[in-house]
């Protein structure tokens, strides 16, 4: 009986293993052989000849494209003295530039440079090079770069007054160091001519909601045309608030720009005099009731104190400009150099009045807000 069992047991695992090969030869057929038809998965080949569609090649594409080559990093050493005073390395800053002339000068913010009289210039392509600070100006704060390097691309400035809220805004510069170089956000640009800053002493900026972070300033803010519209300076970092980004106008910057070549700083003129307009007053607790700016201390032999005006008086245009607010002198004083004469309209117990006002060049750190 057991012989039965055993016979029928080989007889079975004979046929179980003659199945396998059978089995192992079918599918060897289906699996391998050249004629099997079947379905055989394949991993698509990427399209040739490297083009993109349209819909790809965006505005913000051919913009990065033109702009990214101009963009630099701007790298600062900080040192202090041990107490040996020996001058030790504490540590290090990195902003963002753009290369605008082919000479090879660079805008940047002058809070990246800081006191540096030389800084480190990382190219896109990969070079460093010792850079030279020019001139600073810590009241728009912007700062003029100098390399000698050949062949440089070079950003083409574009007309920051066409600028209209909602159009694309492209911010380009190097965010949390040299590691993210060369790093493009976009948005839009979101408000203008905001203000930020001590009263009085507020420059008009873009705003924008394209990510701005530490290590952007000093960087581009590109139109979808790949024309700098303005310099990346601050954001508002406040924790639940997201997208405010501000840059300073590229046609606030170019007059500026040009002083720093020349002079190494900025020459601007000053009417010599300390004022409110209706904002700044009511923060005080005062009231003004009528528009202008409120004339409370004349400087003795300033420009104002030679014309005549007096504690008291209502500056209410200066040249062709209607003053309605501080910002409203600064932006008349851009348009003038010192030495310049303006006609200067004020009221003075009611009655309105006309003086010739012949600027002078401001003097260093007077706090004067005009």
């Amino acid at each position: 009986m057991m012989q039965h069992k055993k016979l029928v047991t080989a007889v079975v695992a004979v046929v179980l293993i003659g199945a396998g090969i059978v089995g192992g030869y079918k599918l060897h057929d289906m699996y391998f052989s050249q004629t099997y038809q079947g379905p055989v998965n394949q991993i698509q080949e990427p399209a040739k000849g490297g083009e993109i569609s349209n819909a790809r090649d965006t505005a913000i594409v051919k913009a990065a494209k033109k702009v990214s080559p101009a963009v630099v990093g701007i790298t600062t050493k900080v040192y202090n003295r041990d107490i040996f005073n020996r001058k030790v390395l504490v540590g290090e800053g990195v902003g963002s530039g753009i290369i605008f002339d082919k000479q090879g000068y660079i805008v940047t913010n002058n809070h990246v440079v800081g006191n540096s009289k030389t800084v480190i210039v990382s190219l896109a392509d990969g070079q460093s090079t010792e850079g030279t600070v020019v001139g600073r100006d810590a009241q728009t704060d912007l700062a003029v770069v100098k390399i000698n390097v050949d062949n440089l691309p070079v950003a083409e400035f574009g007309d920051s007054d066409t600028l209209m809220v909602g159009e694309p805004a492209i911010a380009i510069g190097n965010p949390l160091g040299l590691e993210f170089q060369g790093t493009v956000t976009a948005g839009v640009i979101s408000s203008l001519n905001r203000t930020v800053g001590a009263e009085g002493q507020g420059m008009k900026l873009i705003q924008t909601d394209a990510a701005i972070n530490p290590g952007n300033s000093g960087g581009a803010l590109v139109d979808a045309d790949g024309k700098v519209m303005g310099i990346n300076s601050a954001k508002i970092s406040q924790e639940g608030v997201e997208g405010l980004g501000f840059a300073i106008p590229i046609n606030t910057a170019r007059p500026i720009l040009e002083d720093l070549i020349k002079y190494g700083k900025v020459s601007r003129p000053y009417m010599g005099f300390y004022g409110l307009d209706k904002q700044m007053a009511a923060r005080f607790g005062l009231q003004m009731n009528s528009d202008g700016v409120y004339v409370y201390r004349v400087i003795a032999g300033a420009p104002l104190d030679q014309a005549g005006l007096q504690r008291g008086d209502i500056i209410t245009k200066i040249g062709d400009t209607d003053i309605k607010s501080f910002s409203d002198i600064q932006t008349a004083l851009s348009k003038q150099k010192p030495g310049d004469t303006v006609s200067v309209t004020y009221t003075r117990n009611g009655s309105s009045q006309t003086a010739d006002v012949t600027l002078q060049e401001a003097p260093a750190n007077t706090g004067d807000n005009g």
